[in-house]
């Protein structure tokens, strides 16, 4: 709105606010000194306009910041005027006040509908062919869906009613979109609206919920959107672009690790910041999730160079592996990564670097060992040398009690990692996760392929279970431990209630909606019925930082000793040597170290 606008809604209000209180003595009112007053006001208005850049794009027009300076001038110009006239009084005292509260009433009003005039592409409710939609949720997700859709240019989604289950909005309006009920009545709201499709715009959502409204929205014979958790996105609106299908993590029954980064992941912001396995499903979230937070270089190490393409793509839109952030190394070359870290420096690490899939490590011990032990070992060495801060070492559930080569050889990295910390004193840890949902080879992705090809889905039991966590949720957890684990701990996530694998099987063929069996195949060598998130010796929820976030002490490890386990050649007689290894008891040291700041 212009500078003009408001210049006239001062001296029409002066002019009005005038006539009513002088009311029958219209005739013989100040109506100099008034129209004097009137430009004057104006005119003061207009200098501190000019001084706050009010006209000058300083807010979006009718935006609350617009609103909120807006109420502030108006309200500045009218004491100084009131107070002048107070002591002058060359007119009603009466008068500048009333004009002033009017002229405000005319300048917020003619805003609004300026706002509303210049939307792009809003379009009347009964526009075709827009998909109609019942959007479950009317707070502020539903209320900037509702927005979106209304402003979408290709018209793809008409809202026309809002479900929600809170009695003081039964009768609330967004954007002239009633709210119809609640989500008790979906299917008959879906045939009394003609609604094509429901959009759960709550990014909170329970899975309780989310698993209800689906079956409910199945038996209506419509569609289901969601918006994702707030974790998920890339800013703090919602639009139409965000929508996607309901997959399995919305209704795994998974509780969301609540970790305010924001207040916690300062320590990267100005750091030299290094990550290992950095083209992995973990390490590119992690990285993704660390550029944010502006460190002062991020380094992204790893041996294969089409992953490190792609994890430079998502973080810049493009990737022409032209620059110092992608370093080509394989973490088994202890040479290679002692000068990298001489010459680049790091001061935080993150080593997500692994062989993880159970059954061809249990083929292939010695790889196991190469990498998850070498490796970390040499990755270990580079650290100390370079004397960086902080060292966080990604391990797994299975290191817990192990019984496999993949959990023997995590253990291993556990414990090298907490021996490092008692040696040097320095901030090195330990993050162990369960099964993370969506990342390379995973269940999840085994079981969509199998569904995707008409099945059957294979299962090795009836009843195994495991521990599952969402990439998001993960690297939260690997960025909050470095700044609230102690030196040689290892982290672990309360991640609720084990999820059966047959149930989740289910799931997805129920989300895919076909009829594909499920075989079962026995357990692998090496593999548990259920899987532990502590080891026996282990304490268990000692918690003193996160409510969610367990910390276990790790013992020492003769560091000779484990990386000698090439030497047995034999594949049997190496995992029966890295077993004893990965449990044989070591000195612990003689004072385990105090509680560190978590500044760097």
């Amino acid at each position: 709105m212009g500078i003009g606008f408001d210049t006239a809604a001062w001296l029409l209000s002066f002019l009005l606010f005038a006539w009513l209180r002088l009311d029958t003595e219209v005739s013989q009112g100040p109506w100099v000194q008034i129209g004097v007053v009137a430009i004057g006001t104006a005119l003061v208005y207009i200098l501190l306009a000019w001084i706050t850049r009010l006209h000058h794009g300083r807010a979006v027009t009718g935006s609350p910041d617009e609103l909120f300076l807006l109420a502030a001038l108006v309200l500045g110009t009218t004491l100084i005027v009131f107070t002048t006239n107070l002591f002058t009084q060359w007119i009603p005292r009466s008068v500048p006040a009333g004009a002033g509260l009017l002229t405000l009433v005319l300048a917020y009003w003619g805003r609004s509908a300026w706002s509303q005039a210049r939307s792009p592409h809003q379009r009347p409710l009964g526009a075709d062919p827009a998909v109609p939609v019942l959007i479950v949720g009317a707070g502020d997700g539903g209320q900037q869906l509702v927005a979106s859709m209304r402003r979408d240019a290709d018209h793809a989604w008409r809202p026309v009613g809002l479900l929600d289950d809170d009695p003081r909005k039964r009768h609330l309006r967004l954007s002239r979109v009633p709210v119809v009920g609640t989500t008790d009545r979906l299917g008959e709201l879906v045939a009394a609206t003609g609604a094509e499709a429901v959009v759960i715009a709550i990014p909170s959502a329970s899975t309780e919920l989310v698993t209800r409204l689906r079956r409910q929205a199945q038996d209506a014979g419509v569609q289901v959107k969601i918006l994702p958790a707030t974790t998920q996105l890339l800013t703090d609106h919602v639009g139409i672009r965000d929508l996607r299908d309901i997959n399995l993590t919305d209704v795994l029954g998974r509780n969301q690790l609540d970790t305010d980064l924001g207040a916690i992941a300062g320590y990267l912001t100005g750091r030299r910041v290094l990550v290992t396995g950095a083209g992995g499903s973990i390490g590119s979230e992690l990285c993704r999730q660390i550029h944010r937070y502006g460190p002062a270089e991020l380094m992204m190490l790893d041996r294969d160079e089409s992953a490190l393409h792609a994890v430079q793509l998502s973080l810049h839109g493009r990737a022409l592996l032209d620059s110092d952030e992608v370093i080509l190394c394989d973490i088994r070359d202890s040479a290679a990564v002692c000068a990298i870290f001489r010459a680049r420096q790091p001061e935080v690490v993150f080593h997500t670097a692994a062989l993880k899939h159970p059954p061809i490590l249990e083929q292939y011990p010695a790889e196991a060992v190469k990498t998850n032990i070498i490796g970390t070992s040499n990755v270990l060495d580079a650290s100390e040398l370079t004397e960086v801060a902080k060292f966080v070492n990604i391990s797994t559930d299975k290191a817990a009690n192990p019984v496999s080569v993949l959990g023997y050889s995590k253990r291993v990295s556990e414990r090298l990692t907490a021996t490092r910390a008692a040696r040097t004193g320095g901030g090195y840890l330990s993050v162990r996760f369960g099964n993370v949902l969506g990342s390379r080879g995973s269940v999840l992705t085994s079981f969509a392929q199998q569904i995707a090809a008409g099945g059957p889905v294979t299962v090795t039991d009836p009843d195994v279970t495991r521990y599952f966590m969402t990439i998001e949720e993960a690297c939260q957890l690997v960025i909050q431990a470095a700044a609230i684990g102690l030196p040689g701990e290892a982290l672990v996530l309360d991640m609720g209630e084990p999820v059966r694998i047959a149930d989740m099987a289910r799931q997805l063929i129920e989300l895919d909606g076909g009829a594909v069996d499920i075989v079962y195949t026995g357990l692998r060598p090496g593999e548990k019925l259920h899987e532990e998130l502590f080891a026996d010796t282990e304490p268990q929820n000692i918690r003193p930082a996160h409510p969610m976030v367990s910390h276990v002490p790790v013992p020492a490890i003769d560091e000779d000793e484990a990386c000698a386990l090439l030497s047995t050649p034999v594949a049997s007689s190496l995992r029966r040597e890295l077993a004893e290894v990965s449990r044989r008891e070591s000195p612990a040291p003689s004072s385990w170290p105090r509680r560190m700041s978590t500044s760097l």
